[in-house]
């Protein structure tokens, strides 16, 4: 009996560590999203000269935007 309670109390410990850990990390990817589209709003309120002047072009700002957020968010 006391066999069974504790293999009970080690599945859900470990089935409580599995959920910390999934909503974790569905956080930091929300957190990394919701950075990665506030960057590219920023970003695309800059007219052509104003990104021309920064060295940028409209065609990288995805790239730009997912690349600050990864590096500002990491999993």
């Amino acid at each position: 009996m006391e066999q069974t309670l504790a293999t009970t109390d080690s599945l859900g410990v470990r089935a409580l560590a599995a959920a910390s850990e999934f909503f974790a990390s569905a956080a930091k990817r929300y957190a990394r999203y919701s950075l990665y589209r506030h960057t590219l709003n920023e970003l695309s309120t800059l007219s052509d000269r104003e990104a021309s002047d920064l060295g940028l072009h409209r065609s990288g700002f995805r790239h730009l935007a997912w690349q600050t957020a990864c590096e500002k968010v990491a999993l």
